[in-house]
């Protein structure tokens, strides 16, 4: 009875916070109307005909040979690109937490390039498979001679997008294995178990789930993939590019609402078994840190073999970021090898480099802010407060991680192109900047919000309770005490925002007129006519600016981070 009395006491509490209140109207109509509501106008769009509602739609959709052969590519990549990228993954954080390198300089590019394609963009790697290995190949044609080598299709997709995804993989096995109490490994040992049997028969069960985590998000991040197999697919179309091709080739909008509510119920499915199945197991099985340190292995029957499967995936992964670089430099890739700054000179003169650049840096810096805001103060109201709603702004922020950006894509061009704002309130919104930004700040809200939330459950309560007690309002509370308190998951959230907007292409491609230069859309366009010198002087310039902003995020964080004294962890 006390409790329902002080619950209810807490609620009127809440709803007399009129910033408060107001703030949380403010999230629901934005989570709405950028996110439910697109989806609700492609499901709509795809069961709605002149004759009322049919499954005619998806009958011809289905029907179609390009769909069916899609549907099938997609998951036969997705499904090896998964099992591949856990097992490298899981490789690459096994040796980080496990075996005992003989030099720093070995550790060190194993983290580089675990984290080297998380933060570039997504189509460097293509590129690099067709400079290094397509028919005017450095390796295939100048190295071993080979002339016809076809690179594009599924083998290339396939090894383009396990280097692009296993660092997810490792840095979501590096945690689970890092909080594994030794002292189980280190009881098998004594009893005479071998190292490979302690690895089955302990390690592996205890991350099992863990590893089926990240299958399922490498599955959901492969299939939604566009980029890559736009650039490095050639005939072999995945249900992504079709889904574009639908609309750009067939101009079949509502075929392409058909085709992507199939890819989106595909996501969702794997999405929800990932978050309320797998996670939940793996956040069971593994509770709190190790008890002390690990003692690593040292013996050369385990450390020289692994070493030298991570050190031959670590050259590959670098040559080919190198290749891009010197791909800018040379004059004719796979003829002239001769240094010219051609290529940069073209991009600036001809080529609207500098528009390009100021449009994909602006926007990009213009999401970054509202994002790493919008993502805070979602994780104080899911962490922090109890209210009516709290669940559906929980679960709709989350729910754009499930959602392919061709499919948001799609959405956008029907609900605020030719949908119910098509000629109401939001008609000016089509074609803006604003639907850009706006696409750039649902696109990385799950991940700002996931960070926020892991920060705020580690502050005590009573922190915040205290400046309540002196008479601060929510606003003041949050601004004076929570967000200072969480200050690195908002500087990180505020550059993984811009990283992820200036590389985004699979959403902003159906989006973007021509009164607007994005720096992803020209290089997928020379790209795809085979201008590679400009794609990647394009290329290297983007990578410098995403790097910068890493290094920039990791300094501030370094310099002004919070510290131990100021946040409160709750034994």
């Amino acid at each position: 009875m006390a409790t329902k009395q002080s619950a209810a006491l807490e609620r009127k509490k809440f709803m007399a916070d009129p910033i408060m209140v107001t703030t949380i109207v403010v999230l629901i109509a934005f989570l709405t109307l950028f996110i439910l509501y697109p989806l609700a106008i492609l499901l709509v769009d795809s069961f709605l005909t002149d004759k009322g509602p049919s499954l005619d739609v998806f009958k011809r959709v289905m029907a179609l040979p390009d769909f069916q052969a899609a549907i099938t590519n997609t998951l036969k990549v997705g499904f090896l690109v998964s099992i591949v990228s856990a097992l490298v993954g899981l490789l690459f954080a096994y040796v980080e937490e496990y075996v005992q390198l003989k030099s720093k300089f070995m550790s060190g590019l194993f983290k580089v390039v675990s984290i080297l394609p998380v933060v570039s963009p997504p189509f460097v790697l293509s590129l690099s498979m067709i400079l290094l290995f397509g028919k005017a190949g450095l390796i295939t044609r100048f190295l071993l001679g080979i002339k016809d080598n076809n690179v594009y299709g599924y083998w290339g997709i396939f090894i383009v997008q396990t280097l692009t995804f296993f660092p997810v993989c490792y840095m979501m096995l590096k945690g689970l294995l890092k909080n594994i109490d030794p002292s189980l490994e280190e009881a098998a040992r004594d009893m005479g178990a071998s190292r490979w049997k302690v690895f089955t028969s302990v390690t592996l069960p205890l991350i099992l789930p863990g590893l089926g985590n990240a299958f399922l998000v490498t599955f959901i991040e492969s299939i939604a993939d566009f980029a890559n197999p736009m650039i490095i697919g050639g005939s072999y179309n995945t249900l992504a590019t079709t889904i574009y091709l639908q609309i750009t080739g067939a101009y079949d909008k509502q075929g392409a609402s058909a085709m992507a509510v199939v890819l989106l119920c595909i996501t969702l499915l794997m999405f929800i078994v990932q978050k309320y199945v797998l996670e939940a197991k793996s956040t069971s099985t593994l509770t709190g840190k190790a008890s002390r340190a690990r003692m690593l292995i040292t013996d050369k029957s385990v450390r020289t073999p692994l070493t030298i499967v991570c050190a031959v995936i670590s050259l590959f992964v670098i040559v080919m970021y190198v290749s891009v670089i010197f791909g800018s430099l040379f004059r004719t890739w796979g003829r002239d090898y001769s240094l010219t700054l051609r290529w940069y000179q073209m991009v600036f003169s001809k080529y609207h480099g500098i528009e390009a650049f100021r449009d994909s840096f602006l926007l990009s810096l213009l999401a970054s802010p509202i994002t790493a805001l919008f993502s805070m103060i979602i994780s104080y109201l899911v962490v922090k407060k109890n209210f009516h709603g709290k669940a559906f702004i929980e679960t709709v922020s989350m729910l754009a991680m499930a959602v392919p950006g061709t499919v948001l894509g799609v959405g956008y061009i029907r609900g605020f192109a030719t949908g119910i704002f098509g000629s109401g309130v939001l008609q000016g919104l089509y074609g803006s900047a604003a639907i850009l930004v706006i696409v750039f700040i649902v696109r990385s809200l799950p991940t700002g919000t996931r960070s926020g939330i892991s920060a705020l459950r580690q502050i005590d309560k009573s922190i915040e309770e205290s400046a309540y007690d002196m008479g601060a309002n929510s606003f003041q509370v949050f601004m004076t005490v929570t967000l200072p308190l969480i200050k690195d998951s908002f500087l990180s959230g505020l550059v993984t925002t811009f990283v992820r907007s200036i590389t985004a292409i699979s959403a902003i491609i159906l989006l973007v007129t021509p009164q607007f230069f994005l720096i992803t859309v020209q290089i997928n366009e020379f790209a795809g006519k085979g201008e590679y010198g400009t794609a990647c002087a394009f290329s290297t310039i983007l990578i410098v600016i995403t790097y910068a902003a890493v290094m920039l995020m990791n300094f501030f964080i370094k310099r002004f981070g919070t510290s131990t004294a100021t946040s409160t962890s709750k034994e």
